[in-house]
Protein backbone atom coordinates (compact mmCIF):
# COMPACT_ATOMS: atom_id res chain seq x y z
CA UNK A 1 0.00 0.00 0.00
CA UNK A 2 1.69 3.46 -1.11
CA UNK A 3 0.94 6.70 0.71
CA UNK A 4 -1.19 7.52 -1.42
CA UNK A 5 -3.48 4.70 -0.36
CA UNK A 6 -2.81 5.16 2.98
CA UNK A 7 -3.56 8.48 3.07
CA UNK A 8 -7.23 7.75 1.88
CA UNK A 9 -7.85 4.83 3.87
CA UNK A 10 -6.94 7.12 6.88
CA UNK A 11 -8.94 9.98 6.07
CA UNK A 12 -11.84 7.04 5.31
CA UNK A 13 -11.63 5.99 9.01
CA UNK A 14 -11.18 9.43 10.40
CA UNK A 15 -14.73 10.80 8.60
CA UNK A 16 -16.42 7.27 10.12
CA UNK A 17 -15.12 7.95 13.54
CA UNK A 18 -16.38 11.93 13.05
CA UNK A 19 -19.15 11.30 11.91
CA UNK A 20 -20.12 8.10 13.88
CA UNK A 21 -18.57 10.00 17.45
CA UNK A 22 -22.04 12.48 16.65
CA UNK A 23 -24.64 9.81 18.05
CA UNK A 24 -22.63 8.99 21.04
CA UNK A 25 -22.66 12.52 21.76
CA UNK A 26 -26.89 12.78 20.97
CA UNK A 27 -27.20 9.45 22.99
CA UNK A 28 -25.86 10.68 26.17
CA UNK A 29 -28.81 12.51 26.42
CA UNK A 30 -31.24 10.81 24.43
CA UNK A 31 -30.80 7.94 26.24
CA UNK A 32 -31.66 9.88 29.47
CA UNK A 33 -34.79 11.11 28.04
CA UNK A 34 -35.57 7.44 26.56
CA UNK A 35 -35.36 5.52 29.70
CA UNK A 36 -36.04 7.72 32.63
CA UNK A 37 -37.46 11.34 31.50
CA UNK A 38 -40.90 9.67 32.33
CA UNK A 39 -39.74 8.38 35.82
CA UNK A 40 -38.09 11.51 36.22
CA UNK A 41 -41.74 13.67 35.69
CA UNK A 42 -43.88 10.80 37.62
CA UNK A 43 -41.32 9.88 40.53
CA UNK A 44 -38.83 12.51 41.03
CA UNK A 45 -40.47 15.74 40.33
CA UNK A 46 -43.77 13.99 41.36
CA UNK A 47 -45.70 15.60 38.63
CA UNK A 48 -49.31 13.98 37.43
CA UNK A 49 -49.00 10.74 35.05
CA UNK A 50 -51.98 12.15 32.92
CA UNK A 51 -50.42 16.09 33.27
CA UNK A 52 -46.93 14.48 31.96
CA UNK A 53 -48.80 12.95 29.17
CA UNK A 54 -50.54 15.79 27.54
CA UNK A 55 -47.10 17.27 27.76
CA UNK A 56 -45.10 14.53 25.90
CA UNK A 57 -48.25 15.35 22.82
CA UNK A 58 -47.90 18.75 23.30
CA UNK A 59 -44.09 19.17 23.37
CA UNK A 60 -43.22 16.90 20.72
CA UNK A 61 -45.47 17.80 17.91
CA UNK A 62 -44.38 21.40 18.74
CA UNK A 63 -40.72 19.75 18.29
CA UNK A 64 -41.67 17.93 15.05
CA UNK A 65 -42.59 21.44 13.62
CA UNK A 66 -38.83 22.87 14.49
CA UNK A 67 -37.61 19.86 12.63
CA UNK A 68 -39.27 20.92 9.46
CA UNK A 69 -38.13 24.61 10.12
CA UNK A 70 -34.03 23.33 10.61
CA UNK A 71 -34.42 20.82 7.79
CA UNK A 72 -35.92 23.65 5.43
CA UNK A 73 -33.03 26.33 6.88
CA UNK A 74 -30.11 23.66 6.04
CA UNK A 75 -31.44 23.40 1.97
CA UNK A 76 -30.56 27.04 2.04
CA UNK A 77 -27.54 27.16 4.25
CA UNK A 78 -24.09 27.75 2.02
CA UNK A 79 -20.55 28.26 4.16
CA UNK A 80 -17.54 27.05 3.32
CA UNK A 81 -18.09 24.68 6.19
CA UNK A 82 -21.00 23.28 4.23
CA UNK A 83 -24.68 22.84 4.82
CA UNK A 84 -24.76 20.85 7.69
CA UNK A 85 -21.95 20.74 9.50
CA UNK A 86 -22.45 24.59 10.89
CA UNK A 87 -25.54 23.82 12.68
CA UNK A 88 -23.61 20.63 14.77
CA UNK A 89 -21.18 23.25 15.89
CA UNK A 90 -24.08 25.76 16.79
CA UNK A 91 -25.79 23.16 18.30
CA UNK A 92 -23.31 21.58 21.03
CA UNK A 93 -23.43 24.43 23.98
CA UNK A 94 -27.24 24.77 23.94
CA UNK A 95 -28.09 21.16 23.52
CA UNK A 96 -25.15 20.52 26.71
CA UNK A 97 -26.93 23.53 28.80
CA UNK A 98 -30.57 23.21 28.11
CA UNK A 99 -30.32 19.23 29.22
CA UNK A 100 -29.23 20.24 32.57
CA UNK A 101 -32.10 22.49 32.44
CA UNK A 102 -34.55 19.79 31.58
CA UNK A 103 -33.42 18.02 34.67
CA UNK A 104 -33.30 20.12 37.30
CA UNK A 105 -36.21 20.43 39.71
CA UNK A 106 -36.78 23.99 40.93
CA UNK A 107 -37.92 24.93 44.20
CA UNK A 108 -41.60 25.95 43.37
CA UNK A 109 -45.19 25.05 43.57
CA UNK A 110 -46.40 22.30 41.18
CA UNK A 111 -47.92 24.29 38.58
CA UNK A 112 -45.08 26.37 38.44
CA UNK A 113 -43.15 22.39 38.02
CA UNK A 114 -45.26 21.50 35.50
CA UNK A 115 -44.86 24.80 33.65
CA UNK A 116 -40.84 24.67 34.20
CA UNK A 117 -41.28 21.55 32.44
CA UNK A 118 -43.30 22.18 29.15
CA UNK A 119 -40.32 25.10 29.03
CA UNK A 120 -37.20 22.68 29.63
CA UNK A 121 -38.44 20.18 27.41
CA UNK A 122 -39.33 22.33 24.49
CA UNK A 123 -36.06 24.19 24.56
CA UNK A 124 -34.34 20.73 24.99
CA UNK A 125 -35.99 19.35 21.94
CA UNK A 126 -35.02 22.36 20.05
CA UNK A 127 -31.55 21.90 20.70
CA UNK A 128 -31.33 17.88 19.86
CA UNK A 129 -33.10 19.15 16.60
CA UNK A 130 -30.30 21.82 15.69
CA UNK A 131 -27.44 18.82 15.99
CA UNK A 132 -29.62 15.93 15.13
CA UNK A 133 -31.33 16.83 11.83
CA UNK A 134 -28.03 17.88 10.41
CA UNK A 135 -26.60 14.19 10.91
CA UNK A 136 -28.78 12.81 8.95
CA UNK A 137 -28.88 15.44 6.10
CA UNK A 138 -25.27 15.77 5.80
CA UNK A 139 -24.82 11.75 5.18
CA UNK A 140 -25.53 12.00 1.08
CA UNK A 141 -22.71 14.86 1.12
CA UNK A 142 -20.24 12.59 2.61
CA UNK A 143 -20.00 10.05 0.09
CA UNK A 144 -21.72 8.98 -3.23
CA UNK A 145 -20.58 5.34 -2.64
CA UNK A 146 -23.75 3.22 -1.32
CA UNK A 147 -21.43 0.61 0.35
CA UNK A 148 -19.47 3.41 2.44
CA UNK A 149 -22.54 5.14 3.19
CA UNK A 150 -23.44 1.84 4.50
CA UNK A 151 -20.39 2.08 7.03
CA UNK A 152 -21.14 5.30 7.95
CA UNK A 153 -24.43 4.70 8.72
CA UNK A 154 -22.73 1.74 10.83
CA UNK A 155 -20.52 4.06 12.25
CA UNK A 156 -23.10 5.91 13.49
CA UNK A 157 -24.89 3.18 14.56
CA UNK A 158 -21.90 1.47 16.74
CA UNK A 159 -21.38 4.77 18.68
CA UNK A 160 -24.93 5.67 19.53
CA UNK A 161 -24.83 2.24 20.73
CA UNK A 162 -21.49 2.94 22.68
CA UNK A 163 -23.31 6.21 24.53
CA UNK A 164 -26.84 4.60 24.93
CA UNK A 165 -24.73 2.02 26.72
CA UNK A 166 -22.43 4.40 28.83
CA UNK A 167 -25.76 5.72 30.11
CA UNK A 168 -28.26 2.34 30.95
CA UNK A 169 -24.72 1.39 32.77
CA UNK A 170 -23.99 3.97 34.45
CA UNK A 171 -26.70 6.67 34.27
CA UNK A 172 -28.76 5.36 37.38
CA UNK A 173 -25.51 4.39 39.51
CA UNK A 174 -23.59 8.06 38.99
CA UNK A 175 -27.54 9.41 39.65
CA UNK A 176 -27.30 7.81 43.27
CA UNK A 177 -23.72 8.24 44.00
CA UNK A 178 -23.12 12.15 42.81
CA UNK A 179 -26.79 12.64 44.29
CA UNK A 180 -25.93 10.46 47.58
CA UNK A 181 -29.51 9.75 47.72
CA UNK A 182 -31.16 12.87 46.42
CA UNK A 183 -31.94 12.03 43.07
CA UNK A 184 -33.11 15.16 41.75
CA UNK A 185 -29.30 16.86 42.60
CA UNK A 186 -28.43 13.56 41.24
CA UNK A 187 -29.90 14.02 38.22
CA UNK A 188 -28.70 17.53 37.45
CA UNK A 189 -25.02 16.26 38.20
CA UNK A 190 -25.11 13.65 35.72
CA UNK A 191 -26.56 15.40 33.08
CA UNK A 192 -23.88 18.28 33.44
CA UNK A 193 -21.07 15.39 33.21
CA UNK A 194 -23.15 14.51 30.07
CA UNK A 195 -23.88 17.43 28.22
CA UNK A 196 -20.00 18.66 28.71
CA UNK A 197 -19.16 15.84 27.39
CA UNK A 198 -21.30 15.67 24.35
CA UNK A 199 -20.57 18.76 23.55
CA UNK A 200 -17.45 18.57 23.11
CA UNK A 201 -17.54 15.38 20.54
CA UNK A 202 -19.63 17.13 19.04
CA UNK A 203 -17.27 19.54 17.78
CA UNK A 204 -15.18 16.44 17.20
CA UNK A 205 -17.74 15.94 14.48
CA UNK A 206 -17.23 19.27 12.85
CA UNK A 207 -13.96 18.81 12.76
CA UNK A 208 -13.40 15.16 11.57
CA UNK A 209 -15.64 15.51 8.55
CA UNK A 210 -16.15 16.95 5.24
CA UNK A 211 -18.75 17.42 2.59
CA UNK A 212 -17.27 16.10 -0.12
CA UNK A 213 -20.14 15.68 -3.08
CA UNK A 214 -20.75 17.94 -5.00
CA UNK A 215 -24.97 18.87 -5.23
CA UNK A 216 -26.62 21.27 -7.20
CA UNK A 217 -27.49 23.97 -5.66
CA UNK A 218 -30.93 25.91 -6.39
CA UNK A 219 -33.84 27.62 -4.70
CA UNK A 220 -36.44 25.59 -3.67
CA UNK A 221 -39.79 26.56 -1.88
CA UNK A 222 -41.06 24.16 0.83
CA UNK A 223 -44.01 22.61 -0.65
CA UNK A 224 -42.01 22.30 -3.94
CA UNK A 225 -39.78 20.15 -1.83
CA UNK A 226 -43.23 18.62 0.03
CA UNK A 227 -44.46 17.85 -3.11
CA UNK A 228 -40.98 15.60 -4.33
CA UNK A 229 -41.55 13.44 -0.69
CA UNK A 230 -45.18 12.53 -2.17
CA UNK A 231 -44.37 11.39 -5.23
CA UNK A 232 -41.52 9.37 -3.64
CA UNK A 233 -42.39 5.79 -2.77
CA UNK A 234 -39.57 4.77 -1.46
CA UNK A 235 -39.49 7.88 1.13
CA UNK A 236 -43.14 7.01 1.69
CA UNK A 237 -42.62 3.24 3.08
CA UNK A 238 -39.34 4.01 5.18
CA UNK A 239 -41.50 7.23 6.73
CA UNK A 240 -44.11 5.12 7.48
CA UNK A 241 -41.51 2.57 8.98
CA UNK A 242 -40.22 5.75 11.11
CA UNK A 243 -43.61 5.85 13.04
CA UNK A 244 -43.35 2.16 14.20
CA UNK A 245 -39.50 2.23 14.59
CA UNK A 246 -39.62 4.74 17.14
CA UNK A 247 -42.90 4.89 18.12
CA UNK A 248 -41.72 1.19 19.85
CA UNK A 249 -38.69 2.28 20.95
CA UNK A 250 -40.38 4.99 23.12
CA UNK A 251 -42.29 3.27 24.72
CA UNK A 252 -40.20 -0.04 25.46
CA UNK A 253 -37.59 2.18 26.61
CA UNK A 254 -39.24 4.19 29.09
CA UNK A 255 -41.11 0.97 30.30
CA UNK A 256 -38.22 -1.41 31.42
CA UNK A 257 -37.56 0.53 34.97
CA UNK A 258 -41.41 -0.03 34.99
CA UNK A 259 -41.31 -3.40 34.16
CA UNK A 260 -38.55 -4.84 35.92
CA UNK A 261 -39.69 -2.67 39.55
CA UNK A 262 -42.85 -3.57 39.50
CA UNK A 263 -43.56 -6.77 37.43
CA UNK A 264 -40.72 -8.66 38.12
CA UNK A 265 -39.53 -7.23 41.67
CA UNK A 266 -36.05 -6.79 40.50
CA UNK A 267 -35.57 -2.83 39.86
CA UNK A 268 -31.89 -3.50 40.14
CA UNK A 269 -32.13 -5.52 36.78
CA UNK A 270 -33.93 -2.67 35.34
CA UNK A 271 -30.26 -1.09 34.48
CA UNK A 272 -29.17 -4.62 33.41
CA UNK A 273 -31.28 -4.54 30.88
CA UNK A 274 -31.00 -1.44 29.43
CA UNK A 275 -27.30 -1.99 28.99
CA UNK A 276 -28.17 -5.16 27.43
CA UNK A 277 -30.31 -3.70 24.83
CA UNK A 278 -27.86 -0.50 23.98
CA UNK A 279 -24.86 -3.13 24.36
CA UNK A 280 -25.88 -6.69 22.33
CA UNK A 281 -27.03 -4.04 19.11
CA UNK A 282 -23.13 -3.41 18.80
CA UNK A 283 -22.29 -7.00 18.56
CA UNK A 284 -25.38 -6.99 15.36
CA UNK A 285 -24.17 -3.63 14.05
CA UNK A 286 -20.20 -4.36 13.81
CA UNK A 287 -21.79 -7.71 11.02
CA UNK A 288 -23.97 -5.19 9.20
CA UNK A 289 -21.32 -4.24 6.58
CA UNK A 290 -20.60 -7.31 5.67
CA UNK A 291 -24.35 -9.06 6.17
CA UNK A 292 -24.93 -5.74 3.42
CA UNK A 293 -23.17 -7.35 1.48
CA UNK A 294 -25.17 -10.43 1.15
CA UNK A 295 -28.68 -9.31 0.97
CA UNK A 296 -30.53 -6.13 0.27
CA UNK A 297 -30.75 -3.97 3.39
CA UNK A 298 -34.97 -4.32 3.48
CA UNK A 299 -34.16 -8.34 3.57
CA UNK A 300 -31.91 -7.26 6.76
CA UNK A 301 -34.69 -4.64 8.22
CA UNK A 302 -37.36 -7.61 7.84
CA UNK A 303 -34.70 -9.76 9.91
CA UNK A 304 -34.54 -7.42 12.45
CA UNK A 305 -38.27 -6.93 13.09
CA UNK A 306 -38.41 -10.83 13.38
CA UNK A 307 -35.65 -11.09 16.17
CA UNK A 308 -36.87 -8.28 18.15
CA UNK A 309 -40.41 -9.95 18.08
CA UNK A 310 -39.04 -13.00 19.39
CA UNK A 311 -37.38 -11.41 21.88
CA UNK A 312 -40.33 -10.33 23.02
CA UNK A 313 -42.83 -13.60 22.67
CA UNK A 314 -39.61 -14.91 24.83
CA UNK A 315 -39.98 -12.40 27.38
CA UNK A 316 -43.92 -13.24 27.75
CA UNK A 317 -43.25 -16.79 27.80
CA UNK A 318 -40.62 -16.53 30.48
CA UNK A 319 -43.66 -14.78 33.10
CA UNK A 320 -41.46 -13.98 36.27
CA UNK A 321 -38.62 -16.63 35.49
CA UNK A 322 -35.65 -14.01 35.32
CA UNK A 323 -33.22 -15.94 33.17
CA UNK A 324 -35.67 -16.97 30.39
CA UNK A 325 -36.38 -12.70 30.61
CA UNK A 326 -32.84 -12.26 30.08
CA UNK A 327 -32.38 -14.68 27.40
CA UNK A 328 -35.54 -12.72 25.73
CA UNK A 329 -33.63 -9.60 26.14
CA UNK A 330 -30.33 -10.85 24.07
CA UNK A 331 -32.42 -12.04 21.58
CA UNK A 332 -34.50 -8.61 21.24
CA UNK A 333 -31.76 -6.86 21.55
CA UNK A 334 -29.82 -8.22 18.85
CA UNK A 335 -32.91 -8.17 16.51
CA UNK A 336 -33.40 -4.25 17.59
CA UNK A 337 -29.48 -3.72 16.44
CA UNK A 338 -30.15 -5.33 13.52
CA UNK A 339 -33.11 -2.56 12.42
CA UNK A 340 -31.58 0.27 13.65
CA UNK A 341 -28.56 -0.30 11.70
CA UNK A 342 -30.93 -0.87 8.57
CA UNK A 343 -32.52 2.49 9.30
CA UNK A 344 -29.80 4.82 9.35
CA UNK A 345 -28.62 3.01 6.21
CA UNK A 346 -31.37 3.03 4.39
CA UNK A 347 -32.16 6.95 5.02
CA UNK A 348 -29.55 8.62 2.43
CA UNK A 349 -31.47 6.06 -0.14
CA UNK A 350 -34.94 7.51 -0.76
CA UNK A 351 -33.06 11.05 -0.90
CA UNK A 352 -30.78 9.87 -4.12
CA UNK A 353 -34.02 8.46 -5.80
CA UNK A 354 -35.91 11.36 -5.18
CA UNK A 355 -32.92 13.51 -6.56
CA UNK A 356 -32.98 11.08 -9.85
CA UNK A 357 -36.69 11.24 -10.43
CA UNK A 358 -37.61 15.58 -9.62
CA UNK A 359 -33.98 16.34 -10.21
CA UNK A 360 -33.77 18.42 -7.17
CA UNK A 361 -31.78 17.13 -4.23
CA UNK A 362 -33.90 18.15 -0.91
CA UNK A 363 -31.58 16.10 2.01
CA UNK A 364 -32.41 18.65 4.34
CA UNK A 365 -35.92 18.65 3.88
CA UNK A 366 -36.12 15.22 3.90
CA UNK A 367 -34.35 14.56 7.11
CA UNK A 368 -36.17 17.23 8.84
CA UNK A 369 -39.77 15.63 7.84
CA UNK A 370 -37.90 12.27 8.91
CA UNK A 371 -37.08 14.07 12.38
CA UNK A 372 -41.23 15.46 12.03
CA UNK A 373 -42.07 11.80 11.68
CA UNK A 374 -40.03 10.43 14.49
CA UNK A 375 -41.33 13.24 16.69
CA UNK A 376 -44.85 12.96 16.29
CA UNK A 377 -44.15 9.34 16.45
CA UNK A 378 -42.58 9.56 19.59
CA UNK A 379 -44.93 12.12 21.12
CA UNK A 380 -47.98 9.37 20.37
CA UNK A 381 -45.88 7.19 21.88
CA UNK A 382 -45.13 9.21 24.98
CA UNK A 383 -48.38 10.06 25.71
CA UNK A 384 -49.73 6.37 25.14
CA UNK A 385 -47.24 5.18 27.61
CA UNK A 386 -47.94 8.37 30.43
CA UNK A 387 -51.76 8.09 29.75
CA UNK A 388 -52.12 4.48 30.69
CA UNK A 389 -49.85 4.54 33.83
CA UNK A 390 -52.53 7.51 34.73
CA UNK A 391 -55.39 5.09 33.24
CA UNK A 392 -54.31 2.21 35.14
CA UNK A 393 -54.28 3.31 38.25
CA UNK A 394 -50.03 3.83 39.07
CA UNK A 395 -49.25 5.28 41.93
CA UNK A 396 -45.55 6.69 41.53
CA UNK A 397 -43.13 4.75 44.36
CA UNK A 398 -45.83 2.38 45.68
CA UNK A 399 -44.49 -0.90 47.02
CA UNK A 400 -47.15 -2.99 44.92
CA UNK A 401 -48.86 -2.17 42.17
CA UNK A 402 -52.88 -2.98 40.78
CA UNK A 403 -53.22 -5.56 38.40
CA UNK A 404 -54.63 -2.92 36.22
CA UNK A 405 -51.22 -1.15 36.39
CA UNK A 406 -49.36 -4.17 36.01
CA UNK A 407 -50.99 -5.12 32.86
CA UNK A 408 -50.51 -1.44 31.58
CA UNK A 409 -45.98 -1.80 31.98
CA UNK A 410 -46.65 -5.49 30.04
CA UNK A 411 -48.58 -3.62 27.22
CA UNK A 412 -45.86 -0.87 27.07
CA UNK A 413 -42.70 -3.07 27.63
CA UNK A 414 -44.16 -6.14 25.33
CA UNK A 415 -46.74 -5.87 23.19
CA UNK A 416 -46.54 -2.56 21.96
CA UNK A 417 -43.20 -3.03 20.22
CA UNK A 418 -44.46 -6.16 19.05
CA UNK A 419 -46.76 -4.98 17.26
CA UNK A 420 -44.60 -2.11 15.69
CA UNK A 421 -42.37 -5.46 14.76
CA UNK A 422 -44.97 -6.75 12.93
CA UNK A 423 -45.90 -2.97 11.02
CA UNK A 424 -42.40 -2.95 10.30
CA UNK A 425 -41.98 -6.22 8.44
CA UNK A 426 -45.33 -5.80 6.17
CA UNK A 427 -44.16 -2.32 5.54
CA UNK A 428 -40.75 -3.67 4.09
CA UNK A 429 -42.47 -6.05 1.91
CA UNK A 430 -43.22 -3.20 -0.33
CA UNK A 431 -40.00 -1.65 -0.39
CA UNK A 432 -38.23 -2.34 -3.79
CA UNK A 433 -35.38 0.37 -3.99
CA UNK A 434 -32.15 -1.59 -3.17
CA UNK A 435 -32.65 -3.75 -6.50
CA UNK A 436 -32.02 -0.28 -8.59
CA UNK A 437 -30.36 2.09 -6.56
CA UNK A 438 -26.66 0.75 -8.69
CA UNK A 439 -28.43 2.30 -11.91
CA UNK A 440 -29.73 5.44 -9.98
CA UNK A 441 -26.35 6.04 -8.41
CA UNK A 442 -24.50 6.14 -11.86
CA UNK A 443 -27.29 8.21 -13.76
CA UNK A 444 -26.90 10.50 -10.98
CA UNK A 445 -22.74 10.54 -10.64
CA UNK A 446 -22.91 11.29 -14.65
CA UNK A 447 -25.44 13.90 -13.99
CA UNK A 448 -23.45 15.62 -11.01
CA UNK A 449 -20.22 15.72 -12.64
CA UNK A 450 -21.98 17.74 -15.78
CA UNK A 451 -23.09 20.51 -13.25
Amino acid sequence: MNNFEKDVKRNLWRQRIGYGSSDFACNLIWQVISLYLLYFYTDVMHLDAAAVSVMFLVTKIFDGFTDLAVGFLIDRTHTRWGKSRPWIFAGAIPFAVTAVLAFSVPDISQTGMLIYAYVTYMLLSLAYTVVNIPMASILPSLTANPQERTNLAASRVFFSYIGSTVVSAFALKLVDHLGKGNEAAGFRIVMMIFGIAGCLVFFFCFFNTKERVRIREEKVSLRASLSCLIHNKPWLLFAANIIWFFGGFVIQAGAIIFYFTYNLNHKELSSVAATITTLIPVATNLCVPFLARLTAKRNLMIAGAVLHGTGMGIIFIGGSSIPVVMIGVVIAALGYGLKGSMHFAIQPDPVDYGEWKSGINIAGTLSAVNGFIGKVGMAVASSVAAALLAASGYTANAPVQSASALNAISVMYIWIPMAANILTIITFLFYDLDKKLPEINKELEVRRAGN
